[in-house]
């Protein structure tokens, strides 16, 4: 009875491991604080480990393979009190390529507005219904847009109830003190990032999300060409957002460029030239400041 009761312990803790859906690391950086207790920061860095990677943000099972690789980098440079801090939080997830040990950045991008409070050895709480911890809200909220685009490179649209709990979020946090959830105080925010992603107008971009990743790169093992030619013709997605400008700041667009702007050029290096200066063309149009690194692409023909 023992064995039958420890064997049945086992399994539920296996699936319950198995169940999460991120391998996300976590570091905090304090350098430009000085002169306080720095153990309290490293708790508050294996509290957010443990936020992160222990809780199933979805109801679907992961096995520990597929799980989501992201990194996330706090850089705190302001301890306003005891239990008071702001910061930058820089957030990467990854996805890999089929049939290759490559992976892919889906998402790399800074948050200038961390602001937060937390006493060492308090529970980080999180609620969907309602803003209780700006910390919490911000860290949740990031998980939803990584799980979402992740979901979005396997099969189209597939990240759509990620994007509306990440909504949720910035609907909750409307009323919160600090910064980063309201249209008004930027045009480059995570309420923009959301918005963005959310608007039907930008309905393109995730369509390019998955015929880049999805008939892109994961078919490069078995038809190198085809495959190329896919990720070349998906770029024109871009480019339709880009001309119709659904927005005048199109956060979100730029948001996915400068995630994939080396890995562009290294995909079309390959490329015919003809197909080599077609993309490179697109490329310089819907990313002007990144035109010396798109010549590459043609340079090397």
């Amino acid at each position: 009875m023992r064995i039958l009761f420890f064997t049945i312990l086992l399994f539920l803790v296996s699936f319950s491991l198995s169940a999460q859906e991120l391998r996300c690391n976590v570091q905090v950086i304090t350098n430009q604080i000085q002169g306080t207790n720095k153990q309290k920061f490293a708790t508050l860095q294996k509290s957010i480990y443990e936020f992160i990677n222990s809780r199933s943000w979805t109801n679907h099972v992961f096995s520990n393979e597929e799980r989501i690789e992201a990194n996330i980098l706090i850089n705190l440079t302001e301890e306003i009190s005891s239990d008071e801090f702001r910061g930058t939080i820089q957030i990467q997830s990854r996805r890999p390529v089929y049939n290759s040990s490559y992976s892919t950045v889906l998402f790399n991008y800074m948050d200038n507005n961390l602001h937060f409070r937390y006493t060492e050895h308090e529970p980080l709480e999180f609620s969907e219904s309602r803003h209780i911890s700006n910390l919490t809200s911000i860290l949740a909220f990031y998980v939803y847009i990584i799980i979402g685009l992740d979901y979005d490179s396997f099969s189209l649209n597939g990240g759509t109830e990620f994007f509306q709990k990440a909504e949720t979020i910035v609907s909750n946090a409307q009323n919160a003190p600090e910064r980063g959830w309201r249209s008004f105080e930027s045009n480059r925010n995570r309420y923009w990032l959301i918005a963005n992603l959310r608007d039907s107008r930008y309905a393109p971009l995730r369509e390019w999300n998955y015929r880049y990743h999805r008939t892109g790169l994961d078919m490069m093992s078995e038809r190198p060409s085809d495959a190329r030619r896919e990720t070349a013709e998906s770029l024109e997605l871009l480019q339709k957002v880009y001309r119709e400008k659904p927005d005048p700041f199109m956060h979100v667009l730029q948001v996915m460029i400068n995630a994939k702007s080396d890995e562009l050029v290294n995909v079309f290096s390959e490329s015919n030239p003809e197909e080599a200066a077609r993309v490179a063309a697109i490329l310089r149009e819907i990313d002007p400041a990144n035109t010396p690194k798109y010549q590459q692409i043609v340079q090397t023909r």
